[in-house]
């Protein structure tokens, strides 16, 4: 493991990540990118992890931002290469397992993108988060002007984007752009609280959960309705949906194993 992430197992199937550039307030460079790729590869054919948990070093930023020094005299043709090739906003989104970003201090830019291509978004109440591109000439270009329309609604998105300005956690919380705020001394103990809860479940039930609630995204209702459906009927095969019946029925908590 490079460096600049760090990686960790906790009790309760929970999974760590941790951006390791405090200097840099964390920002998020072509190591970091695939660094972040190959740790994911690494979660996800590893049992022992059902969540994973997405920070950043130090106490200033969960994620400041892109690495500015390397836009300087970069070419169109090798920025778009670059993006295609280390598109971790996608590799967080299509991962299987739950993903949780714990955020403190700043979440800009693509910080902020790449909490929104995570499943749940827990904020101290320290953080200030913003898409500030903007002010560089420049658009979101990790999924801003797609995932936070479809988050906080077409206006806020637009006046976020076009102004640059951050935004308080209350206010985040307030609009949805995050979905709990907490005091930022409580922000680690809370998340691994959610995180652990979530462990608990049945993988192969969470994964249906997720894969049905992104094909809302890009599905007609109908559409969208027969594919919940189809994973509705096919968890009756395994045996963790028989467990969690048992279970239910004989007033004791289940034991899921993923089969």
């Amino acid at each position: 493991m490079s460096d600049v992430l760090l990686k960790e197992k906790l009790e309760g199937r929970v999974g760590v990540l941790t951006i390791n550039r405090p200097d840099k307030m964390n920002a998020l460079n072509g190591e970091v990118r695939c660094a972040l790729i190959g740790a994911l590869e690494e979660f996800r054919t590893d049992d022992e992890v059902r969540v994973v948990v997405l920070t950043g070093a130090g106490e200033k930023a969960f994620i400041a931002g892109a690495d500015i020094g390397e836009f300087k005299d970069a070419k169109p043709t090798q920025q778009y290469q670059n993006m295609q090739r280390g598109n971790i906003y996608s590799a967080m989104e299509a991962f299987p397992k739950p993903i949780i970003a714990m955020i403190h201090g700043f979440c800009l830019g693509g910080g902020c993108e790449l909490s929104m291509a995570c499943d749940i978004r827990i904020a101290s109440d320290q953080a200030r988060i913003g898409q500030p591109e903007i002010n560089l000439g420049l658009i979101p270009g990790g999924g801003g002007t797609q995932r936070l329309p479809r988050l906080v609604g077409e206006g806020r998105a637009m006046k976020m984007i076009y102004t640059g300005k951050m935004i308080s956690a209350e206010e985040a919380g307030r609009i949805g752009l995050v979905d709990e705020v907490v005091p930022a001394d409580e922000l680690r103990e809370r998340t691994l609280e959610i995180a652990r809860t979530i462990g608990s479940k049945s993988p192969i039930a969470l994964k249906a959960a997720k894969e049905s609630i992104l094909a809302a995204r890009r599905m007609p209702m109908d559409q969208g309705l027969q594919f919940e459906r189809a994973w509705f009927s096919l968890l009756f095969s395994t045996h963790d949906m028989d467990e969690g019946v048992s279970a239910f029925l004989e007033k004791r908590p289940a034991e899921f194993t993923g089969e």
